[in-house]
């Protein structure tokens, strides 16, 4: 039975994940510049993958073959989102790729409720429709039907799955290595990409190269879907989900004041809008849980 304590943990970790994320957008879409998309995930991967080897020695006594098989599935839907959503900042600015990624938290209560036909309560979906909306009103308005917007949208379908996924299968196997196949399935793919679509695997050493993939390799990657596998064994999918709309926000105001793209009063809004669909669920997933155990007592 996973406590009221352990859940509210697990969800401040997730905001830091969020949080996390959001920072690295402006550093790849300025690595973008002068490296492919697959070159650049290669490296963050395959970086993140030895890191993770060499954490999970001192962890693991025995190779769970659960793990590399749900590490198998989740790798290859982290990949897709992953490339997806790398090749939008190509295409379009890295705060609507953001914003646009961020509808992830539209599509998980309904991919949940028909993969495994899952109840979804009532406060989660309202906090899903106010997260819809901020993110809406985060992209002012205008979603676009260009090349960037609409590789955001796949790549949000593709991320939505992972996160359905790593929720039911973290809770049924070795977390370590599940985790560490995810990365090497990603690195493994992005390596035959990278010579396949770009000719080479090696990358330009600038320093927007170094810079991204240094940051995104440990915290950004190991550090980030670590604690995110984790926080999932103590909180739902649709929260997880909702509560990474916040990477969308951190995203947005780096590329504010750090990268020079424009948010205007209007979109701020819109990133207040989106806390208080995570304040809705956050809240609305205490007072459910009060009410439960209060009828528990009176039985």
């Amino acid at each position: 039975m996973i406590s009221k304590k352990q859940e509210i943990t697990a969800d401040f970790a997730l905001v830091i994940v969020a949080l996390v994320w959001g920072v690295t957008f402006l550093p790849m879409a300025k690595a973008l510049q002068t490296n492919g998309v697959f070159t650049l995930l290669f490296w963050r991967f395959l970086i993140a993958s030895i890191l993770m080897v060499l954490i999970s020695l001192k962890f693991i006594k025995k190779i769970d073959i659960k793990g590399i098989k749900y590490g198998l599935i989740v790798g290859v839907f982290l990949f897709f989102g992953f490339a997806l959503q790398t090749f939008a900042l190509k295409y379009t600015l890295s705060s609507t790729v953001a914003f646009i990624t961020g509808l992830v938290v539209v599509f998980v209560p309904f991919l949940m409720w028909a993969i495994f036909k899952l109840n979804i309560k009532f406060h989660s979906y309202l906090g899903a429709i106010f997260a819809a909306v901020g993110l809406y009103i985060l992209c002012d308005g205008d979603l676009g039907f260009g090349l960037g917007e609409l590789l955001s949208l796949v790549c949000a379908f593709a991320y939505a799955f992972e996160i359905i996924l790593a929720g039911y299968y973290v809770k049924k196997c070795e977390i370590f290595i599940m985790v560490t196949t995810e990365f090497i399935v990603v690195a493994v793919l992005s390596f035959i990409c990278a010579i396949i679509f770009e000719g080479s695997y090696l990358p330009v050493l600038d320093s927007a190269f170094i810079w991204a993939v240094g940051i995104t390799a440990t915290f950004a990657t190991v550090f980030a879907f670590f604690v995110q596998n984790i926080a999932q064994r103590y909180t739902s999918s649709v929260k997880t989900a909702l509560i990474l709309t916040l990477e969308p926000v951190s995203a947005g105001f780096i590329g504010y004041y750090f990268g020079a793209e424009i948010l205007s009063t209007w979109q701020i809004f819109g990133a207040f809008i989106i806390l208080v669909g995570i304040l809705i669920s956050e809240i609305g997933s205490y007072f459910f849980e009060t009410i439960v155990n209060k009828k528990r007592l009176k039985r």
